[in-house]
Order: C-alpha cells, then structure tokens, then sequence
C-alpha cells in the first residue's frame, strides 16, 4: 500500500484536469413542480468572494492545490446560511481551516470517524430505547408511548454539527462525490479512499432539524398504522355463511396475508381460502374495507359483499355503533393514502436543501441505492419482459389445472417447502421456538446449522438480540460497535409459527450481515453494504436454508432447480410492485396538490396499467389492483425496488456462498462494506449485477420439466 504522501501526490497531480470537471459541471436537473424554490439554499456568499478565498489559499499553498481549493470553498458556500456568519466570518474560516498535510487530513479523517461512531451510535439507542413499545410487543400502547415516538435527537445532531462548524471542516477538505465519480473512479480507489467518498455522504445536504424531525414524524406515523393493521381472519365469513379460518387467527396485512396464500396451496380446500384473502386485500387497496373490521374480534365480515354484523350478541351489546348497521360498515377513510402523502410532503421539504440529488426520488436511487434508477428499471424489465417468466407461468397453470388467478403472483409450490405441509411446519417450529427466549437460546445452535463453525456461531449469537416485535419483526443494526444488533420475531403464545420463522431466519440473515459490516470493517465509514437491496440478498440466503435448520433433509437438485424457479417468479412478482412504487412516487412529484381520494385513484391506476402490461397477457385478467397492496409502499418510502435486487444479488452470491463454505463466504462477501454495487459484486462474484445468471438457471430448470 503506498504511503498518505505519496497517495496525495498522486490525487492532487491531476488538480487543473479535476478543476477543469468542476467548472464544467453539467446543469442540475430542473426544479420538479411544486418543490420549494432553489433560494431557499442560498447561502448568500457572492462568487467574487468565494473566488478571493481560493485565490488566498493557493498563494499560500501553492496552485497545485487548485481543485481541492475550488471544491472545498465551493461546498462550504453552497451550504452556508447567514446564521453561520457574514462573509468575513466565511472568508476566515476557509483560510484558518484548510489543510493540506497528509497527515493533518488524515488526523481529521479519523477523528471524524472515531467522533461519529460514538455520537451516532449512542443516538441510534436512544431512539432504539424511546420507541420500544412501539416496535415491541410491550402492551397496550398508551398517549405518550406514541408521542415518544415523534423523539427524535439525529436531526439536531446534523444540525449541530453544522452550526458546530464542524461539517464545514469536512466539506473544506474532502470532496462530496456523486454516483457518476464513484462509477467512474472507483474500481481504482484504495479502502480509505472508498471511506472518505462515503464519509462525505454525511454532509452532501444540510437539512434544517425541523425538517429532518418532520421527516421522521412521518414515517414513525406511518409505520405505527401499518404495525397495527392486522386482519381477523378468524372473522371473516364466505358466501356460505360459513368462517373458513381457524379461530384466533390474526395476519398483519400485507405480510401475513400474503403468507397465508402461499401457504394454502398445500390445503385440498385453499383455494376458496386465497380468493377470499385476494378479496380483502382488493378491499384494503381501494380503501372499501370497513373501519370496524380492522383488528376486531367483535364483529364478522364478508369480504365479498362487505357486510359487517356483530360477532355475537354479546359483541352487539358492546361495540360501538352495533344498532348502526350503516355506521358499522363504514369504510375506513383514506387513510393509507393520506399517510403516504404526509410522508412525500415531508420528505419534499428536504429537496431544497440537498444539491445534487434534488428530490427524493434522486435521493433514494444515486445517494442510497447507488444506483441509478433507469438502470434499475432495465433489470426489473429484464425480468418482467423475459420468456423464461411466460414458461414458468404456463407450468404453474398446468401444475395448478386451471387459469391463472391475481394472486397466484404468490404461488409457492416451487419451494422444497411444498412438499412440507402447513401443519406439519408449524409443529416442528412451536416445539423448536415456544419462545422469543427460545429463539435465543438456539442462535449458536441455528448459526451452526447454517454453516458457521462453532466459535463464529457464539460469536455472531453474543452480538444479536432477539425481542417480541408488535409487528411482523425486523432486524435493527447496531450503529457503534460497543453495541448489539436486535432480532424483533413476532412469536404469538403457544409458539412460533412456520410463517413467523421463515420471517425471523430472512431478519436473522440481516443481524449477521450487520455484526460482520460493523464490528469486522476497517473503517467505520464502510460499516454495512452498498444499500437495502445487498442486505436483503444476504438474508434471502439464509431464508433459502430455513428448512436445513429444522433438520430437514437439504434441497435435492431436483430442488435446487425448483428454487431457481421460485426465485425467478418472487422477482417477477416483486419487480412490478416495485415499478408501482416508483411510478406512484412520479405521480405525487407531478401533483403535489393531490388529496389522499386523488393519491388513491392515482395508485389503482397504476397498479392496473402495470398489471395490464406486464401480467394481463400471462393471466387473461385485466384491471386488477392487487400490486397496490404492499404495506412497503405506504411506510418506507421507495424501499420496494431493493427487494427484486436482492432477488438477483442472492441468486448471483448464492453461487458463490453455498455448500461447507457458507459461513466463511458469507463473511468475506458481507465485510467489503458500502461501496458501490458495481464494486461489490465484482468483489463478491467477479463480475456486475445482472438478471441473466438467474434466467440461465430458470431456462436450465424449465428444460427438465418438459
């Protein structure tokens, strides 16, 4: 590794070919309708000023400093506010703090890092602690547990560290690179370079703290209804007259419902089970579901004509509006929508404030996804478009004895799981995991099975904790690595269920992604993957060996090429959701004004254009909505794409990571930390992100089955 001089030696060399990009910068994209005014980033500081600070510094240091003296005054200007001081204040600030000693920015470099980790990591668990009974099955959920969830200390941090100065330090002396450099540049950069281009990602845009913490109000909203927006199957009542579900059974929507149709494939009498889920999810969709039957045991519902009645005479004596046969069928207001709209007028405020990625949409693919999202949408089309998805689903139908229905987008007959039934799974899962304590207990032994030697196993098993979730469950990272990652499962009493397991195996997979990017990296700054869709690849591959952990046998090839198979239909089916999500987030740009009735009219009709372009012609159904039903879509905001990403990461790093040297591969691909996808997977595989080794496979299988 060649030494901190000679590495700026090299860097700075080319400062007038770097000076000659910055000035030639191409012109940002236009202002999209309805955002807040470019002025309100004005920093007030005139061009002839900033001019005569680059001027002073390079008679000072010399003109091979150029470019790093014109990008760092320039940064600073950009986001200076007249509270930070006059121009004088600016001009001296920029002399007294510009470096350009190796050592002394290296000095800078680390102290930032080590500072950071503590501030952040200490934040991160504080909110960990304050939202607790909101993530975790806790209680009945009281006014001020939910007014703690709008406590929120990250934004003043950023804030601080802005009115601190000490944002400006960094944006004085490190560059904030955009995707293209990082494309361009960085197959050749060092470790440390890679940590200092991220590091500056921290202070790329300056959002004042009330509209970070407005930002955060939103989405914690959003996530609170969405965790409580559970479906009483037990209540629900078909045609007959008849309730075709066990009692006492509860799904989260959209999760659990959609488990519950997979599931039902292995049920002789599933498939009147599935059109009745598929009823209400239209029903949720298009905002007719009645407000009284969200999460209420006391009354039944008919999906089909959307009747609701009192579930005894009892619940008819104690439910509200019970006389009121009109009140009790009241459809729920537009709420899902409106709370997807609070989150996109919050998150709107911050496109003023953040250069180079402008909106939200810019944000979420070239700052946090890397990846620049027509070329995301050239892999979701690879896969939506391709033949390899009309033979599958012309060997589902044939396998099925009938038409295609809406939901079989989550047919699971390809799993080895398939062969397993429902019950079956579920007994083995209760006896194993009674417990959220349980599921503790058993991490060393889980790990193990998985493929890690038994010394990782407890090291990984001592770094993970496992809490009862409110909702379906997620994994939460630690931030500073004194701390421990947390495993939320969602155990209900009398044990876990196999659903429930295969969710909490998918979050396990995250931990263990998440302890070995931030207690394994080498510089703090990497900590993680390049974005959500590699860290939902990493726990696709421990979700795919569920069973092995069990005990069952492993997967056959006969298997293997199944699972091939299911992995290319959970893309296609996954890849259109995503393309709604977008289109949706295109839509609110472009109407900014729109009502939640507006927002939801506007979602069903792209929900139903992509259903007709993409599905219809497979299905012979047109119009159906059912790709609106994500629960993503309302609550994490342009999340949706990174899980057909992930699709096509774990495909492509399963072949890699598999076998006795799972564990071993798992950690060495999960280490290289957050560069970019293109410099990861060639890390990981050798070669870039692409949908074709996954159709090769799927055309391989589909050959067998012929």
């Amino acid at each position: 590794m060649p030494s901190r001089i000679l590495l700026f030696t090299l860097l700075f060399a080319l400062a007038p070919l770097a000076l000659a990009a910055v000035r030639a910068e191409p012109p940002r994209s236009p202002q999209p309708p309805g955002t807040p005014a470019p002025s309100a980033t004005a920093s007030g500081i005139r061009p002839e000023t900033m001019n005569a600070v680059v001027e002073q510094l390079l008679e000072t240091y010399g003109r091979i400093w150029s470019a790093r003296a014109y990008i760092g005054v320039h940064q600073v200007a950009e986001r200076w506010r007249p509270e930070d001081g006059d121009e004088k204040a600016f001009s001296d600030f920029c002399v007294a703090n510009f470096e350009t000693d190796p050592n002394a920015l290296a000095a800078i470099f680390q102290r930032l890092q080590s500072a950071l980790e503590q501030i952040d990591g200490h934040v991160h668990e504080i909110r960990r602690e304050v939202t607790t009974p909101l993530d975790l099955d806790t209680g009945p959920l009281t006014a001020l547990d939910r007014l703690f969830g709008d406590f929120d200390l990250a934004p003043r941090v950023d804030d601080d560290l802005y009115r601190s100065k000490v944002a400006f330090v960094a944006l004085l002396n490190f560059t904030v690179d955009d995707l293209k450099t990082r494309l361009a540049q960085g197959s050749h950069w060092l470790r440390e370079q890679w940590a200092r281009s991220v590091m500056m990602d921290r202070f790329a845009a300056r959002v004042p703290a009330p509209v970070a913490q407005e930002v955060g109000r939103a989405f914690t909203a959003a996530e609170t209804y969405i965790s409580g927006y559970n479906i009483r199957l037990d209540r629900l009542v078909d045609g007959a007259g008849k309730r075709p579900f066990p009692e006492g059974l509860r799904l989260i929507s959209h999760w659990g419902l959609r488990d519950e149709i997979g599931a039902r494939y292995a049920d002789p009498d599933g498939l009147a089970k599935q059109r009745l889920i598929a009823k209400v999810m239209e029903r949720i969709v298009r905002q007719e579901i009645p407000q009284a039957v969200i999460d209420n045991p006391d009354v039944t519902w008919n999906p089909e004509t959307n009747r609701v009645e009192p579930a005894s005479p009892a619940a008819a004596g104690s439910a509200a509006n019970a006389t009121d046969a009109a009140a009790l069928g009241d459809r729920e207001p537009d709420t899902r929508y409106a709370h997807l709209l609070d989150i996109f007028h919050a998150v709107v405020k911050e496109d003023a404030y953040s250069p180079q990625a402008p909106t939200y949409i810019a944000r979420r693919f070239e700052r946090d996804r890397q990846i620049p999202e027509a070329e995301v949408e050239a892999l979701l089309t690879a896969v939506l478009e391709s033949p390899e998805v009309k033979d599958t689903a012309r060997l589902i139908a044939k396998r099925l004895g009938r038409p295609l229905e809406p939901f079989d987008i989550w047919y699971s007959g390809f799993r080895p799981r398939g062969s397993h039934g429902d019950a079956e799974l579920d007994a083995i899962v209760r006896k194993k995991f009674p417990t959220v304590a349980a599921f503790q207990a058993a991490l060393p032994d889980t790990l193990g099975r998985l493929g890690f030697s038994p010394a990782k196993a407890r090291y990984l098993a001592d770094r993970i904790v496992v809490d009862p979730a409110r909702g379906v469950g997620h994994a939460m990272g630690a931030v500073r690595r004194e701390d421990k990652a947390h495993l939320r499962t969602r155990i209900p009493k009398g044990g876990m269920d196999y659903k429930g397991y295969n969710v909490a195996i998918h979050e396990l997979g995250h931990n263990v992604e998440q302890v070995f990017s931030l207690d394994e990296i080498d510089f703090w700054w990497l900590a993680g993957v390049p974005d959500n869709a590699f860290t939902e690849a990493l726990a696709f591959l421990f979700q795919n060996r569920d069973l092995e952990v069990l005990g069952l046998a492993p997967p056959s090839a006969e298997e293997r090429r199944s699972q091939a198979l299911a992995t290319l239909w959970n893309a296609y089916e996954i890849a259109g959701v995503s393309l709604v999500d977008m289109r949706v987030w295109h839509w609110m740009y472009e109407h900014p004004q729109a009502t939640p009735a507006e927002l939801r009219q506007a979602t069903l009709a792209v929900a139903r254009e992509v259903w007709n372009r993409y599905y219809a012609p497979l299905w012979n159904v047109r119009d159906s909505d059912i790709l609106a039903i994500y629960s993503h879509m309302i609550n994490y905001g342009l999340y949706l794409p990174d899980y057909p990403l992930g699709h096509l990461i774990a495909f492509q790093v399963g072949e890699k990571v598999k076998g006795e040297r799972f564990g071993t591969e798992f950690e060495r691909v999960a280490r290289q930390g957050r560069i970019t996808p293109d410099a990861w997977m060639r890390g990981a595989v050798g070669g870039p992100l692409s949908a074709q080794p996954l159709l090769a496979a799927a055309r391989e299988a589909l050959a067998k089955e012929k």
